[in-house]
């Protein structure tokens, strides 16, 4: 049975899921600084209830290992309404990049 948690602002939180797509010498360096911030859901991808200021030092940390020519980071921002906010860091892939 899957269980749906409500995910509305709380005390100045937010509901937030981060996945990557960065180069295999940083995947490691990339995961630790996340996993102090929020949960390690699958291979790439983090979730979890944060506030905009750790958020933004999540960010900070994870721009100091980062390529951001090379690697790519989508941050969603879901807000109780259910409207979200998506904020790419780094390389924006398009669908059409890996065809030729």
């Amino acid at each position: 049975m899957m269980k749906f948690t409500n995910h509305l602002r709380r005390g100045g939180s937010l509901f937030v899921i981060i996945t990557y797509d960065i180069g295999e010498k940083r995947i490691t360096k990339v995961r630790k600084i996340i996993r102090k911030y929020l949960f390690w859901v699958q291979n790439s991808v983090f979730e979890g209830e944060i506030t905009e200021g750790k958020l933004q030092k999540c960010i900070n940390e994870i721009k100091k290992v980062i390529i951001e020519e090379e690697d790519s980071i989508f941050v969603y921002k879901i807000y109780g309404n259910g409207r979200f906010e998506k904020k790419i860091i780094g390389l924006e892939k398009s669908v059409n990049d890996e065809f030729i």
